[in-house]
């Protein structure tokens, strides 16, 4: 791995800010945000996504690699937990690993923001609808979650009664996978990128491009507090636990680095695809999840993409998945 990269990964604002959470907090020192202004946080950087890559789709048109791109990204996150959820039941329950495997198959789009970040360093260009990817992919784990629990709970009452469970409705599964704010903030916002253009983005640069990288410092802030404060939680997740947070965020990397590679992605585009396969969600999965799957522990499928896989990624993923496919890809596409 390159030393530069990932010393350049690390000195940087956003990242010094997340550090100093995590060690404020495991001194004893809380600099966890408010919740409504962690929300706040949040949804500033899904507009501010969402309006650029819009602008950027329409300055850009429409292309077949656009939409190959789009599909194998929506395919790629809605079969993921399949396997996920294969590896998980090593260990957890039914449940707890359906909603595990969801988390792992989704994506976080503070991970994408902080890609973004040193994309801008490394000089790369990415196009806009990598940012439409991201809100691709965010709902087809939801769903494929919420289907392998509900054959896991059908395989279970059929031992137990001899007769099946009831299925749930597809359009049950459905109105809860999209009904997460995220979701319709990233999507809405995109739209509106597309409507309004580049003119419309360039009005609203000051705002929601100038002002990106300090709200990122300041959610980064409050996601170092959050993670150290989960810290004890991972206790009883146990040392499997630790291993399938870390190795399943390279596997699923190196899904998307073989799939980049075959869609002919460029070297901006490429390194976008494979962080959004090596995420894992902290936000939308829990809010499915806690109704859709209530019998999953919260404590193995929020704590693990948040106090694990999030900070494997920043720290160690990011430099990792870049200096691959700067190894790999050809600079421009």
């Amino acid at each position: 791995m390159n030393s530069d990269l990932l010393l350049g990964n690390l000195v940087n604002a956003p990242m010094l800010f997340f550090a100093l959470g995590a060690v404020a907090t495991l001194l004893g020192t809380e600099l966890e945000l408010p919740d409504p202004m962690g929300r706040f946080f949040a949804s500033f950087l899904l507009i501010a996504i969402g309006l650029r890559g819009g602008a950027e789709l329409a300055r850009a048109g429409y292309s077949s690699g656009m939409v190959l791109t789009l599909g194998a990204a929506t395919l790629a996150s809605a079969l993921m937990p399949f396997y996920l959820y294969r590896v998980a039941r090593r260990r957890f329950d039914g449940a707890t690993a359906a909603a595990l495997a969801a988390a792992y198959g989704s994506v976080s789009a503070v991970l994408f923001a902080c890609a973004l970040n040193l994309l801008s360093a490394a000089h790369l260009p990415f196009s806009g609808y990598m940012n439409a990817a991201l809100a691709a992919m965010e709902a087809p784990a939801i769903v494929s979650g919420i289907l392998i629990y509900q054959g896991h709970r059908g395989r279970e009452d059929a031992r137990e009664t001899g007769r099946s469970r009831p299925p749930l409705k597809l359009g049950a599964v459905v109105r809860l996978a999209f009904g997460t704010d995220s979701l319709w903030l990233l999507l809405g916002s995109l739209i509106v990128g597309i409507l309004v253009g580049e003119s419309g983005w360039r009005a609203l640069k000051p705002c929601f491009g100038d002002l990106f990288q300090g709200v990122l410092c300041f959610f980064l802030l409050d996601q170092g507090s959050r993670c150290a404060f989960r810290l004890d939680s991972l206790k009883a997740a146990g040392s499997y636990a630790l291993v399938f947070a870390a190795v399943m965020s390279v596997v699923n990397a190196a899904v998307g680095l073989v799939l980049a590679k075959l869609l002919g992605l460029s070297a901006g585009d490429a390194f976008l695809f494979v962080v959004l396969l090596a995420s894992s969600s902290y936000l939308a999965v829990p809010a499915a999840m806690r109704e859709a799957i209530p019998a999953a522990n919260p404590a193995v499928y929020v704590t693990l993409p948040l106090a694990v896989s999030f900070p494997f990624n920043v720290v160690i993923g990011l430099p990792l998945y870049l200096a691959a496919v700067q190894a790999w890809f050809p600079a421009t596409g």
